[in-house]
């Protein structure tokens, strides 16, 4: 984004006017495009009291080496005064391995917690209420694998599924285009998905079973407009594969949760809020007869943009960071998790996620801004971006459909080449410091002040090879091989694949093994350019 002045254009590359005036919204008509609060289009925010009844659930992203140490952090979180968890997962349990498999060797417990089992699922949340703490879980390809953990260990302590509140990302189509912990081809993916909706209106009614993301677009390169564009294509193709497998949709619409990234450029941020959610109500109002008002609204969760948090200066970041929440917020956000100002360092310290979350404490009860919804309705700046934003992202979808949908413009490479050539402007827009970096690229300080990492200790990897030698040591290994042989039975099939899941976990079946039994039976997506 070019720094000001004369031809300034926005992360989007939509032309920012340096006035905007009473003429940008010719034709503009506040009942069609804004509707009230709580209604439809929802532009204005998805409930009519938005944050004057109560503020936005405050999420902290959290999850390294082991799942005491993890358990451990989640407890100083809600002491802390945190809402809700959001649990992140090592690189091996995103990918379906186990910690002993020599694919794991060097990632275990490293961007996330190592959760191979239904013992480190009891772990990660023992003393923690399920019952009364919401749960987010960063998983996609093996998301039904941890959610099914997670409904075990409740059940366990007496908790029903109906008692459960939370999320799992379970968005595998953007792994695709932007992130790549893919496990199984595209539409084997979405069966797993559609498996999820049908599964949890039965069994956890209140979850939501998906978190359909741009986030992770985002921070691999795409601007605004492409982040809900993309987003909302691939929203659309999950909707088809639920209805596909015979789901109505206004049983499982009511469930889809969204989750996108807050940028520093808190204007435009707060327009693209705005219109993802007109866009969205009127997508599944006029393209899929949705008439439940919940299956209208886009409720989404946001993250703080890691990919604008700098090595250099890092407590800078504070200062990104509040900015970057606050343009959540002004935008309507349902839950937030504020980064750390390390974590362009290494994990978060104790002491930098506690920051983080007061950043968010300070927005909510120490400013103006929850005091009235809305705050930049009518804003002749704000409207006008909403509404360029908006064309824009519709273009870019109707692009998608016209390729056959996100799993065909998928297959083609059209996201992940489109993402890749936004990236690339914006690495030669800060390299001639068209975009200013403070602390990178200007403002620069010759000696940074020290400062000591976090770091995961080796000894995790051992430690959790030793605790899957004695599972399968203490297990009933014939009761555990039969119900793997029954997911793959359901998996060339048509029966929901949860069930016979389930019980292979209850069993004390690893995650591994469950992704290998459906590897066995699906294969495994190779992309177009690893040829």
């Amino acid at each position: 984004m070019a720094d000001g002045g004369d031809g300034a254009r926005s992360e989007s590359d939509l032309p920012i006017r340096e006035r905007y005036d009473a003429q940008d919204l010719a034709g503009f008509d506040p009942a069609v495009q804004l509707g009230e609060p709580g209604e439809y289009p929802y532009t204005r925010g998805v409930y009519a009291s938005m944050y004057t009844g109560r503020p936005w659930t405050m999420r902290q992203y959290a999850g390294f080496g082991t799942a005491k140490e993890s358990n451990e952090r989640y407890h100083q979180l809600v002491a802390a005064g945190t809402g809700g968890l959001s649990v992140a997962f090592d690189l091996p349990t995103q990918m379906g391995y186990d910690s002993d498999e020599p694919i794991a060797h060097g990632e275990v417990g490293k961007v996330g917690v190592a959760i191979d089992s239904i013992d480190d699922m009891r772990v990660l949340f023992d003393g923690l209420p399920l019952d009364e703490v919401s749960t987010s879980m960063t998983i996609n390809a093996p998301g039904s694998v941890l959610l099914l953990l997670y409904q075990l260990v409740a059940e366990e302590r007496g908790i029903s599924g109906d008692k459960l509140t939370g999320t799992i990302q379970n968005d595998v189509l953007k792994e695709y285009i932007a992130r790549g912990t893919y496990i199984y081809p595209p539409r084997e993916s979405l069966r797993l998905v559609s498996d999820a909706f049908a599964y949890c209106r039965k069994e956890i009614p209140k979850w939501n079973t998906i978190s359909i993301s741009g986030y992770h677009m985002a921070e691999a390169g795409a601007t605004p407009v492409q982040e809900i564009a993309f987003t909302l294509s691939n929203a659309k193709e999950y909707v088809r594969a639920a209805q596909a497998a015979g789901l109505a949709v206004d049983d499982f619409a009511p469930r889809l949760s969204f989750f996108f990234v807050a940028r520093t450029t808190l204007l435009e941020e707060v327009a693209k809020f705005r219109a993802a959610r007109r866009i969205w109500a009127r997508v599944m109002r006029e393209e899929f007869g949705a008439t439940n008002p919940k299956s209208l609204m886009l409720r989404f969760h946001t993250q703080t943009a890691g990919v604008q948090l700098t090595a250099q200066q890092p407590e800078v970041n504070l200062v990104r960071v509040a900015l970057q929440g606050l343009g959540a917020v002004l935008g309507g956000t349902q839950s937030l998790h504020t980064n750390s100002y390390d974590e362009a360092i290494a994990l978060p310290t104790q002491k930098a996620a506690r920051l983080a979350l007061r950043t968010q404490q300070v927005i909510a009860y120490e400013t103006d801004v929850t005091k009235t919804v809305d705050p930049f309705a009518g804003s002749y700046a704000i409207e006008a971006m909403t509404d360029e934003i908006e064309a824009a992202a519709l273009e870019l979808i109707q692009t998608v459909e016209d390729k056959g949908g996100a799993v065909a413009a998928i297959e083609e490479g059209f996201q992940k080449s489109e993402i890749e050539r936004s990236a690339y402007r914006i690495a030669l827009e800060i390299d001639h410091k068209e975009r200013t970096i403070v602390g990178v690229n200007r403002f620069t300080v010759d000696v940074e002040d020290p400062y000591e990492p976090m770091r995961v200790d080796p000894q995790i990897e051992r430690e959790q090879v030793a605790r899957l030698a004695a599972l399968r040591a203490d297990r009933d290994s014939d009761a555990v091989a039969a119900a793997l042989v029954a997911i793959q039975d359901a998996a060339r099939g048509t029966a929901n694949l949860l069930y016979p899941m389930k019980e292979a976990l209850r069993l004390r079946a690893t995650g591994g093994e469950v992704a290998h039994a459906l590897r066995e039976v699906w294969g495994t997506y190779v992309p177009r350019d690893a040829f």
